[in-house]
């Protein structure tokens, strides 16, 4: 018989009970260890040589449209190195975002599955949340809107949200469609500089699948009620929007749920200009052509314009993750595998994006720590991981440290505020860093510019938002504008490309020196569920 050590020292049998339900229409999953013949523990009592006290809560991940159940993608495989600590781990169906991608969704299961696990085993000390990808959306999101679900988050591959994830993915689409029509010949280079990512192709990957597509639908769904723009074009949309119709919801007079997406007077391209990396006539041509999608997810030549109630609600009901809320309260370990030079979504700037918007709202990010392993090709075998794996242990030790750091914030009894014990209270061995290819740990600040060890061996890029002069937060849904100044190009533009820049933006160019449209902190957090 196997035997494990747990976080409080105790050698046992490796026995895990699995205990399986339905709360909310999502399949539940507990899971613990727990010796056969021995009494489960209750919220009067905990037998020793189990459950340490602590739960851990799963988040998976993806991002599709909902109407229905799901699946349980991982299979308890990629918890084993937690749960043979002693930890508790609990997730559900529908808070795995590639069953459906609704935070709200998400927050309400898994306060209801954690309602349950308190009612029938006990209050958990701490309630650490896990996962990577569409599951750091949900940790971040739950975290801002619904404090106290969560005590610490652990994410990887981490994404701010779901929102401002969709926009690199929208303009990766559009720049293609671009540079398709375009009058001009552009090289893999050039296309890398206006894109922004560590090579064109992370673009090309990112525009296969946009989820302001309608038909973006699950094999799940029938065909004969799925949306159709030619066959059925009353049928279930399966867009981003569309699944969060009832926070969105519709524009009276086009009957279609209003969207925040927007592009009007974005330069693409400028940086990459000013920088000598494209001519001024690729930089006019590419503008000319960039168009944007209409309400089907079809690029028209027309660019988007927002619906302002939308904008309103994405930031005003945390929609946007802004750094407020709840989450300059709790500890948060940023930690992925650099997927940069694999034409990966999972790029190494959004943990950057996540700090801009923490420091924004609280003053400083000294609560998030962002850590960054070698490229271990782990990544693409994320639903087949057993406990031996890299990817296991890296997250078990991760939520062990998590733990302790609660504890220590737990056990101040000082006076100051919430923030202030969770940056004091940091373990001494939990810092910014990296880990090197020869496995070397290399302990220093975190820096999107920098030039230090870490920017070396793992160089953060950009996205086509930023090389248009956009802030790292990456967080502006629809940009201020101001007027078209010549002097902003630090290359000579003729009268005749200037004048044509003027047709292309007659309102104006983005001014990113000005919050955007309706951008702000996210103060109030949901008081229901």
């Amino acid at each position: 018989m196997a035997t494990t050590v747990t976080s409080e020292g105790l050698t046992v049998n490796y026995v895990i009970r699995r205990e399986f339900g339905v709360i909310n229409r999502a399949v539940y999953e507990i899971q613990f260890l727990h010796q056969p013949g021995e009494p489960l523990q209750t919220p009067w009592s905990r037998p020793k040589g189990g459950w340490n006290g602590r739960l851990a809560y799963e988040f998976g991940g993806g991002c599709g449209a909902g109407y229905r159940q799901g699946k349980l993608i991982y299979d308890g495989n990629n918890q084993q190195a937690i749960l043979a600590q002693g930890y508790a781990v609990a997730t559900s169906t529908l808070n795995i975002f590639a069953n459906g991608c609704n935070d709200r969704v998400s927050a309400e299961t898994s306060s209801m599955v954690k309602e349950h696990f308190i009612k029938s085993y006990g209050m958990p000390i701490h309630t650490i949340g896990f996962g990577g990808s569409g599951g750091s959306m949900q940790q971040h999101l739950i975290a801002q809107n619904y404090p106290g679900l969560l005590d610490g988050i652990v994410v990887g591959f981490s994404f701010p949200d779901t929102l401002t994830s969709v926009l690199p993915r929208a303009d990766c689409a559009l720049l293609d469609h671009a540079f398709r029509n375009s009058k001009e010949s552009w090289s893999e280079r050039e296309k890398t500089a206006v894109a922004g990512f560590a090579s064109w192709r992370t673009c090309g990957e990112l525009a296969k699948t946009l989820y302001s597509d309608p038909q973006y639908c699950d094999a799940s769904i029938p065909q004969q009620i799925a949306y159709n723009r030619i066959t059925n074009p009353k049928g279930v949309r399966c867009d981003l929007f569309n699944n969060e119709q009832n926070v969105y919801r519709f524009d009276r007079e086009t009957k279609m749920v209003r969207r925040p997406l927007d592009n009007i007077g974005v330069q693409y391209g400028l940086r990459a200009f000013n920088d000598g990396k494209m001519s001024a006539e690729q930089f006019v041509d590419l503008n000319e052509h960039i168009g944007g999608f209409d309400s089907d997810g079809l690029i028209v030549s027309t660019r988007m314009r927002a619906n302002a109630d939308a904008l309103k609600v994405a930031y005003t009901q945390g929609l946007v993750v802004t750094g407020g809320g709840g989450l300059g309260q709790i500890p948060i370990i940023d930690w992925r595998s650099y997927l940069d030079d694999l034409a990966n979504a999972h790029d190494f700037l959004r943990s950057f994006a996540m700090r801009a918007r923490l420091s924004a709202a609280n003053g400083s990010a000294d609560n998030q720590v962002i850590l960054v392993d070698p490229r271990l090709d782990f990544f693409s075998r994320i639903g087949d991981l057993d406990s031996d794996s890299l990817y296991a242990r890296r997250q078990g030790e991760l939520v062990r440290q998590m733990d302790h750091w609660l504890d220590d914030v737990s056990a101040d009894t000082s006076s100051r505020p919430v923030h202030e014990k969770v940056v004091a209270n940091r373990p001494l061995d939990l810092a910014d860093g990296c880990w090197a290819v020869d496995g070397e740990r290399i302990v220093e600040p975190a820096s999107y510019d920098g030039q230090l060890k870490c920017n070396k061996v793992y160089p953060p890029h950009a996205d086509p938002r930023i090389v248009a002069g956009g802030p790292v937060s990456d967080d502006v849904l629809k940009c201020q504008l101001k007027p078209i100044d010549p002097v902003n190009y630090l290359h000579p533009l003729r009268a005749d490309q200037l004048a044509r820049l003027k047709v292309v933006f007659p309102l104006g160019v983005c001014d990113y020196n000005r919050p955007g449209v309706g951008q702000e902190v996210t103060k109030s957090t949901w008081q229901f569920y």
